[in-house]
């Protein structure tokens, strides 16, 4: 996909969360929304996801009203549907119910004009397990500053 332009990635979700699997989705979203997320005004911040009656919807997904729009602005925090097949949406309800899993939005981006998100099946970390991955990432960190150096 050399078309993909990411508009936002929920930073928060890859460092509380394990994420196993990755699902790419479309969004059913109204007129303002688009725009709204074309001028990069999405947060993904504590946001997730629910599967009810054979749907999975996207909730606490806050995009900013459009200040161009008129009285048919959008509310800022509706719940919104998302788009995957069947298949795939009882594949994550199985594995939601059984094995603990939550569903986590990961990034959202534009393919081709349309407003795509990636969902992730994750589990939480622990607290030990986030301290880990920080201190992963400090040794990484100054291994890359030791090599620009020389």
């Amino acid at each position: 996909m050399s078309d993909k332009q990411v508009i936002t990635t929920n930073k928060k979700a890859f460092h509380d969360f394990n994420i196993f699997e990755k699902y790419v989705a479309g969004i059913v979203l109204t007129g303002t929304e688009i725009k709204s997320i074309r001028n990069n005004a999405i947060n993904l911040k504590d946001s997730f996801c629910k599967i009810d009656d054979g749907e999975i919807f996207l909730y606490n997904c806050h995009i900013s009203v459009y200040d161009k729009g008129n009285r048919y602005n959008h509310k800022e925090q509706r719940v919104r549907k998302l788009l995957l097949t069947k298949k795939e949406i009882l594949k994550m309800h199985s594995k939601v119910k059984k094995d603990g899993y939550t569903i986590i939005p990961l990034e959202v981006f534009l393919t081709k004009g349309f407003a795509k998100i990636e969902i992730g099946l994750a589990k939480g970390k622990k607290l030990h397990d986030k301290r880990e991955t920080l201190a992963k990432k400090d040794i990484q960190r100054e291994m890359d500053r030791a090599k620009s150096r020389y």
